[in-house]
């Protein structure tokens, strides 16, 4: 059996880049961000373009008429890359050949790719040819990488609202943080009282940590970390920009060992997490199954973090990073993103794609919901999908 053809879509407003919400959406309120150092850029972080982009949809349909679904963040560009570039190496390829396929994508495009926008496009390139082979198996995407461990995944959920991820049954909360160093000592004892604040509201049976979002520097993040201390919180999490690796390591031989240290959300490959690693950068490797080059990637990152002690804790990604967690003895939770616009109630993390993506009951994600083939979702085909770049 062979490929026919590979599509290319995009659809407008949330979906697999949940940063493209309505106005008044959490995810984009004062929130600190590499742009914080300028004022006309701090308060949202649409106002410096974190929206632009938009989610990719991707198929792989073969001879016969089966379908693989894939999603990333890319919009217009990723497809025309899909479309014009990455398309030869997919259409007529035997869908059964993944690691052929990869190779083939990695290396065409190392001239101008190996991170960002190209490995975002060969990501759900990547997912869709897994949702096909799961398809045409006719078994769930976890059964084809080692089968379930677990009975079911519990998760964290990701929002400004910790008190209510508590109340709806999440074994912990990561907060935004809102200022970074161009907000001074003021901001600074805002982050830590909001800390207390959150503690405060949750008590200590339930886990804490602060999402930094590239934001800070090796001055500020050991600041916040000593402040953190008295509050209990579980890790700080991507405090520095993604390829300061030495910064990152000098921030964990410095850092007090009882907060953990995270970060590879916007990492990309085997190569990346490498130095993350081999560097000594942090405690917990969170790589996205839809930016760090697909699922044949992250099997070769979490070997590699799980053979030397990292602990392996994917980036959100719903129904996609769920087939992995469930085979992944050592991973301890996955996350959840509060899509909802104040962080109140559960909201399928890639609403509106999927007509029947799982979300969590009571805080957990049971391997019962993942039986069936491929990822297990459909593509709602009642969205107005647009392919700019039709052949």
């Amino acid at each position: 059996m062979r490929i026919a053809q590979l599509r290319a879509s995009i659809v407008g407003g949330a979906g697999a880049d949940y940063h493209d919400q309505p106005e008044g959406h959490w995810i984009d309120g004062r929130i600190a961000t590499p742009m914080s150092r300028y004022p006309a850029y701090r308060e949202t972080r649409s106002s410096f373009g974190l929206n632009v982009l938009g989610t990719v949809v991707v198929e792989v349909e073969t001879e016969t008429g089966e379908i693989g679904v894939g999603v990333s963040t890319g919009g217009p560009p990723a497809c025309w890359l899909i479309e014009h570039h990455l398309s030869r190496f997919v259409e007529g390829a035997d869908p059964r050949r993944l690691e052929l396929i990869w190779d083939q994508l990695w290396r065409a495009t190392m001239f101008y790719g190996r991170k960002g926008l190209v490995l975002n496009a060969i990501s759900a390139v990547d997912l869709a040819l897994w949702d096909l082979l799961g398809r045409l198996r006719d078994e769930p995407v976890h059964a084809l990488i080692g089968g379930a461990v677990h009975d079911e995944v519990p998760l964290y959920a990701t929002g400004p609202r910790p008190d209510r991820a508590k109340e709806l049954g999440f074994v912990g909360g990561k907060l935004p943080l809102a200022h970074g160093p161009a907000d001074g000592d003021a901001g600074l004892r805002l982050n830590l009282e909001r800390a207390a604040e959150a503690r405060a509201s949750v008590g200590d049976d339930f886990f804490l940590a602060y999402d930094c979002w590239m934001a800070l520097d090796v001055p500020y993040t050991l600041r916040l970390i000593e402040g953190l201390r008295p509050h209990r919180f579980r890790w700080v999490e991507e405090f520095l920009p993604p390829d300061d690796y030495a910064g990152y390591a000098d921030v964990r031989r410095r850092a007090p060992r009882d907060i953990m240290l995270s970060t590879g959300e916007h990492e990309a490959t085997r190569w990346g997490f490498r130095l993350l690693v081999d560097m000594g950068c942090c405690d917990i490797v969170q790589p996205d199954v839809g930016w760090c080059g697909g699922l044949t990637e992250l099997l070769k990152i979490a070997a590699y973090a799980d053979a030397h002690g990292v602990l392996v804790v994917p980036h959100g990604s719903s129904v996609y990073s769920y087939h992995f967690v469930l085979t992944r003895p050592s991973t301890p939770f996955a996350e959840f993103l509060m899509m909802a616009p104040a962080a109140d109630r559960i909201v399928p993390m890639f609403s509106p794609l999927f007509v029947d993506e799982p979300v969590p009951e009571r805080g957990h994600i049971r391997a019962s919901m993942f039986e069936r083939p491929g990822f297990g979702v459909e593509l709602d085909r009642s969205l107005p999908l647009e392919r700019p770049f039709s052949r």
